[in-house]
């Protein structure tokens, strides 16, 4: 018998709405630590990516009746803490360098490092080191899994513009991992 990973939580989920504040305890200890990492990723400040997550449960908790099991609960929590996490470097104005204005070509062909092993301890290195815009593609693309659709829609962005974007900082993040 197969579960619906959707309805994984369901009981805590639909106790939360109710109002039962043991049961968003119980749902706050069980994501925090995955929701921390992803804030951090983006943030690469452990007082920010602290700050996000709290505002990001309270806004959940605060609108769980929106939550209608579209995703998962993780998935959908995971959301609101790369949207605020986002939004903060927004507010920073850390922002993408905008690539219609360029003339470019993007070979369809994917870069490869040779037969070399690629540590992932120096991707991680390397990824840290990234400019902040560039940080926010991979992240979004590789780390997190989501395409350039979405990362456009996500970024308020083409997707011209976000394919390019990680195009160069997949470039930049072999250049560093390379070096390191």
């Amino acid at each position: 018998m197969e579960t619906d990973i959707r309805f994984t939580h369901q009981s805590l989920v639909e106790r939360s709405k109710a109002g039962h504040s043991s049961s968003q305890y119980e749902l706050y200890s069980l994501y925090v630590d995955a929701m921390y990492n992803v804030g951090l990723r983006f943030l690469g400040n452990k007082e920010d990516a602290e700050d996000i997550v709290q505002d990001s449960f309270v806004d959940a908790f605060k609108n769980l009746e929106r939550f209608k099991y579209e995703s998962s609960f993780g998935a959908w929590l995971k959301r609101i803490v790369i949207n605020k996490s986002i939004n903060h470097l927004k507010a920073k104005r850390i922002d993408l360098v905008p690539m219609e204005q360029h003339a470019f070509h993007l070979s369809q062909e994917e870069e490869t490092m040779g037969n070399e092993a690629v540590d992932i301890k120096k991707v991680k290195q390397g990824i840290a080191q990234l400019p902040d815009g560039y940080k926010q593609i991979i992240n979004l693309y590789l780390v997190e899994g989501y395409d350039h659709v979405e990362i456009s829609e996500i970024l308020d962005i083409t997707t011209s513009t976000s394919k390019s974007q990680y195009h160069r900082a997949k470039r930049k993040l072999l250049e560093i991992v390379k070096e390191l």
